[in-house]
């Protein structure tokens, strides 16, 4: 049996990527037009998660949440516990996940479904006691490596005002908030590849 468990994902054609403009590492150029074509309901269905993570044909959508308090960001280990085995002891500053088809409930599509999903991630995995902003900054695309041939991020950036957040998962191990400083240099190394994207991207901005 699959260790997905008969998971179902949502999926975006490579060819829809490629139409829009395939591109490696962030794109923050054209985002609203390219969010609205990716969240169509007529360009993404659900596909079984075990056939999707070998097929670079689709896409499966990611939302990428970075929580970021003040000059510091959220970082945390990724535990055994979490579903992707190829990026365990990694050290991430993305929370987030499938978007499944139990975000559809109550009839929801789209965009809809998509924030559901968002929701859904941030409440499995953290528990905020502070009040937060979100917003999409950017999309991530890494085809270097098998995981990212696979997989398209929707970066958000979360603001908080303190750091009271507390990890609900134990695939989120060793949960801190460091200087947005040391992420980009002494800490670079140890984080995955969508991480140093984002690091990278808001060093710069």
């Amino acid at each position: 049996m699959s260790k997905y468990a008969g998971e179902e994902v949502l999926v975006v054609p490579r060819s829809l990527f490629d139409e829009l403009g395939a591109f490696e590492g962030i794109r923050t150029e054209g985002l609203d037009g390219a969010i609205a074509r990716l969240l169509d309901p007529t360009s993404h269905f659900f596909m079984d998660r075990a056939a999707a993570e070998d097929d670079p044909t689709h896409k499966q959508l990611i939302p990428y949440c970075v929580i970021r308090c003040g000059t510091r960001v959220l970082n945390y280990t990724r535990g055994k516990s979490g579903g992707e085995s190829r990026l365990h002891a990694l050290r991430s500053v993305g929370v987030g996940g499938h978007i499944n088809p139990v975000d559809t409930g109550g009839g929801k599509t789209g965009p809809d479904a998509y924030q559901a999903a968002v929701e859904r991630e941030l409440e499995e995995e953290l528990r905020f006691d502070v009040p937060h902003t979100n917003r999409i900054i950017a999309l991530l695309n890494d085809d270097t490596n098998p995981v990212g041939q696979v997989h398209l991020g929707v970066v958000h950036l979360i603001e908080i005002e303190s750091d009271a957040i507390h990890s609900n998962e134990d695939a989120l191990a060793d949960l801190t908030f460091t200087e947005l400083e040391e992420l980009n240099g002494p800490m670079f190394d140890r984080l995955e590849t969508w991480s140093q994207f984002c690091v990278r991207h808001l060093a710069e901005g």
